[in-house]
C-alpha cells in the first residue's frame, strides 16, 4: 500500500481553492449531453497493416459532444480504473479529479481506483480506491505521486491475458490510461485484445507528454507542455540575464524532447536566445554533425567580432537522432542490440563494445562511431528503454558540440580568422519541469480531459482518446469529443521489428510557428533580444496568468 500523505505548502493551500473552468458543453451534465458520431476514420498511414492488427477497433468514427437529451447513457453502477504510464507531466492529478467528479455525479456508488506505480500495478493487481478526503490534497498539484507511475509495457500474450484476468477479478468496467504516444498505443492494443475476448470493458487513453509530440488536428497539445515550457523558460530567461550581465560565457542549454523539438522551439519563443537548434530542420536539410557545428561557429565568430564572446544556445535532447548520419548509426545499433542483446550484455569495457558493434556495422558507420568521443559512443550503445528507444536524456549532446566547436575555433585561430575567447557552461533542464504545479491552462485542460474521458466511457466508447479543441479560446468555449486511437497509428521499427505505434507529431517546418521562428532567428543571433518571462504566475492579470503557449497562438493566427 502506498502512503497517501501529501505535504501541503502555503502555496498549495491557496492553489487548492482554484476551481477548474469546464467547457460549456461538459457543464450540461451527462443527461444533457449527446454524442454525435462522424464518419469512420482510417489510420494516418499503413492502413492495411493497422486494419489487420486492429480488426475490432479500426475504422471507428470521431465523436463530438453537443447539448441535448442523452437517452443512451449507461446508468448502472460502474468501477473505473486509472493508471499513469511513462514520465510525469504537470496536471495528472486533475485528470483523476475530473474522472472522479463526473463518476460521482453520475452515481455516488460509482468507484474509481488507481493502479499503483504504472502498468506494473495492473499486472501485479496492486491498486487503491480514490477517495475524496485524500484526493482533495492533490487537486491542482504537479506530479503523479498519488498513485505514481511506471514504464512497464504490456505487450506479451501472457501480459495481455493477465491484464484481462486482473480487470475481471476487480470487476473493472473501464480502464483509463494516462500516457504519451507509446502508452496510448498500449491502451489501443489492450482495447483491441479485450474486444477480441468479447469482454464489455472500455479503454480510454489520455494525451500526456511534456514533449508536445502527441498532437494532431484534434489533439492541439498534450497536457503538461504548457507548464513545463513555462518552467524551462523561467530558467533559461534567468541564464539569459546572467549571460547579459557577465558577458563571458556561452551557455549550452539542453532541453527535454526525445523525438521532437517542440519544447526547444517554445522556450525559444519565450526567451529569444542567440541560437535555437531544431532537429527537424537539421534532418530536412540533411546536415552532418560537422555542418551543425559550422552553423554555430559562424554565429560565435560574428558575435566575437562585435566584442560579444557570450551567448545562449538551446539544444533539444533528441537532436542527435535528427542528424542523418547519427540517425542511421542509432538505427543500426538498435538492430544489433536487439539481435545480439545477450552476447553484447556480457561485454564490460567500452572498447570491447565498440569492437563488437564495429564488426557488424558498415564501414561508414564503423568509422563514425570510432571517431566520436568515447563518452558519446558509450551513451549511444547504452541499454534501450522498454520501447526500444535510445535514452537520449543520457546523451550529453551539448558536450559533443562544445568539443567540436573548440576544435573548429582553434583551427580558425591558426588561420587568423578568429581572435575571441570561447568559454562554455552546460545545463540540462528535464526533470525540473515534469512535476511543477500546473499552470491555469493545464489545470483547466487536465480536469476537462478527465471529465471528457468519463463521458466517453459512460457512453460505452472504447479505444478512444478524449479531445479538446480551440484551446486558444477561454476554457468555457473549448470544444470536446473523442477520436479513435487507431486513427493516429502507423508502423515503425522497434527492437528490430515492425510495430504499430501512434505517429509522433514533429515540428512542422511549413507551419506558422516555425516560419515565425525563421523570421526572427537572424536578429536573435546577433543582438541581445533576450526575454525574461519569470515564474508561472497564478495570481495577477488574466492576460498573464491564463495566456497559452506561443506555439498555439501562432498556429491559430490567420496569416
Amino acid at each position: 500500500m502506498i502512503e497517501n500523505k501529501c505535504n501541503v505548502s502555503q502555496l498549495q493551500v491557496e492553489r487548492s481553492k482554484f476551481k477548474p473552468v469546464l467547457p460549456k458543453v461538459l457543464k450540461n451534465g451527462l443527461s444533457g449531453t449527446i454524442v454525435i458520431k462522424g464518419k469512420p476514420k482510417k489510420s494516418v498511414a499503413d492502413q492495411e497493416k493497422i486494419k489487420e492488427l486492429f480488426k475490432n477497433t479500426y475504422g471507428l468514427p470521431i465523436v463530438t459532444f453537443k447539448k441535448g437529451k442523452n437517452k443512451t447513457l449507461k446508468k448502472k453502477i460502474i468501477k473505473v480504473a486509472v493508471v499513469f504510464s511513462g514520465g510525469q507531466a504537470p496536471g495528472g492529478h486533475n485528470v483523476i479529479a475530473g474522472l472522479f467528479d463526473v463518476l460521482k455525479k453520475a452515481n455516488k456508488k460509482n468507484v474509481l481506483i488507481g493502479y499503483l506505480r504504472g502498468p506494473s500495478g495492473i499486472l501485479n493487481n496492486k491498486y487503491q480506491e480514490i477517495i475524496e478526503n485524500v484526493l482533495c490534497d492533490y487537486r491542482n498539484t504537479g506530479g503523479f505521486d498519488y498513485i505514481q507511475s511506471g514504464r512497464t509495457k504490456i505487450e506479451t500474450p501472457e501480459q495481455f491475458c493477465l491484464t484481462k484476468d486482473n480487470l475481471s477479478i476487480c470487476n473493472v468496467d473501464a480502464l483509463v490510461v494516462v500516457g504519451g504516444d507509446d502508452s496510448n498505443t498500449n491502451a489501443a492494443m489492450i482495447a483491441e485484445y479485450l474486444k477480441t475476448e468479447n469482454l464489455d470493458k472500455c479503454v480510454i487513453g489520455i494525451p500526456k507528454t511534456i514533449d508536445g509530440d502527441l498532437k494532431n488536428k484534434y489533439i492541439e497539445t498534450s497536457f503538461g507542455f504548457d507548464t513545463a515550457t513555462k518552467i524551462y523558460s523561467e530558467l533559461v530567461g534567468n541564464i539569459c540575464r546572467d549571460a547579459n550581465s557577465a558577458r563571458k560565457y556561452w551557455h549550452f542549454v539542453r532541453l527535454m524532447g526525445r523525438r521532437a523539438s517542440h519544447i526547444t522551439l517554445e522556450v525559444g519563443f519565450k526567451t529569444q536566445p542567440n541560437i535555437v537548434l531544431i532537429g527537424e530542420e537539421i534532418l530536412a536539410k540533411n546536415m552532418t554533425l560537422s555542418k551543425v557545428v559550422d552553423s554555430i561557429v559562424e554565429v560565435i565568430v560574428k558575435r566575437s567580432e562585435m566584442g560579444k564572446d557570450f551567448g545562449i544556445i538551446l539544444v533539444p535532447e533528441g537532436v542527435i537522432e535528427f542528424i542523418p548520419e547519427i540517425k542511421e548509426l542509432i538505427s543500426a545499433l538498435n538492430d544489433i542490440l536487439a539481435e545480439d542483446k545477450s552476447e553484447f550484455s556480457k561485454l564490460s569495457s567500452i572498447d570491447d563494445k565498440k569492437q563488437f558493434v564495429c564488426k557488424k556495422l558498415s564501414t561508414k558507420l564503423a568509422t563514425l562511431i570510432s571517431e566520436l568521443p568515447i563518452g558519446i559512443a558509450s551513451q549511444l550503445m547504452s541499454e534501450r528503454d522498454p520501447h526500444g528507444n535510445v535514452v537520449v536524456s543520457l546523451i550529453e549532446t551539448e558536450k559533443l558540440l562544445i568539443e567540436m566547436i573548440c576544435k573548429k575555433l582553434s583551427e580558425l585561430k591558426k588561420k587568423d580568422k578568429y581572435h575571441g575567447k570561447f568559454a562554455s557552461i552546460t545545463h540540462f533542464f528535464g526533470y525540473e519541469g515534469r512535476c511543477g504545479m500546473p499552470s491555469n491552462f493545464d489545470a483547466n485542460y487536465t480536469y476537462a480531459l478527465g471529465f471528457n474521458a468519463a463521458m466517453l466511457l459512460l457512453n460505452g466508447f472504447s479505444g478512444y482518446m478524449p479531445y479538446i479543441k480551440n484551446l486558444i479560446k477561454p476554457a468555457k468555449d473549448w470544444e470536446c469529443g473523442g477520436l479513435p486511437l487507431t486513427m493516429m497509428m502507423n508502423i515503425e521499427k522497434r527492437n528490430g521489428k515492425e510495430k504499430p505505434v501512434i505517429q509522433k507529431a514533429l515540428v512542422d517546418l511549413k507551419g506558422k510557428p516555425f516560419k515565425k521562428f525563421v523570421k526572427n532567428r537572424d536578429k536573435w543571433a546577433i543582438n541581445e533580444n533576450y526575454l525574461f518571462p519569470g515564474p508561472i504566475q497564478y495570481f495577477g492579470p488574466k492576460n498573464i496568468t491564463d495566456m497559452t503557449t506561443k506555439t498555439l497562438q501562432y498556429e491559430h493566427t490567420q496569416k
